[in-house]
């Protein structure tokens, strides 16, 4: 899965450096997600945004790839609100639920947006 905004710090050096590096990402939650179409193929630069469900704005992003897959990694413990948008489609809000867990994985079908193109 080809998803650039799980990269995780690289802390160089010995095996105490390897526990820092898993140190750094310990409270996290994962959220992957698979973007299709109405028809079931993959929807490329579906935009994801994700924000506390208490919060007006959004910190976190990410785009579909060409396998129409998605990560964001968040803070454990708070609910979340997932927004997906893409062009010539209908906008879909999720609800995430990060205090049990470390990890969620959402398959999204998008539906046509009314009168428009897909």
């Amino acid at each position: 899965m080809l998803v650039c905004m799980l990269a995780t710090a690289r802390v160089p050096g010995t095996a105490a450096g390897d526990e820092k590096q898993h140190s750094l990402h310990a409270h996290d939650f994962v959220i992957f997600a698979d973007v299709y179409t109405e028809r079931g193929f993959a929807l490329l630069s579906a935009k994801v945004r994700v924000r506390r469900s208490d919060e007006r704005k959004f910190p976190w992003e990410a785009i579909s790839d060409t396998r129409r897959e998605l990560g964001v990694r968040v803070k454990q413990g708070a609910e979340y609100e997932l927004t997906i948008e893409a062009r010539g489609f209908k906008p879909q809000t999720r609800k995430i639920d990060a205090r049990a867990g470390n990890r969620e994985e959402l398959t999204i079908q998008m539906e046509p947006s009314t009168g428009g193109k897909p």
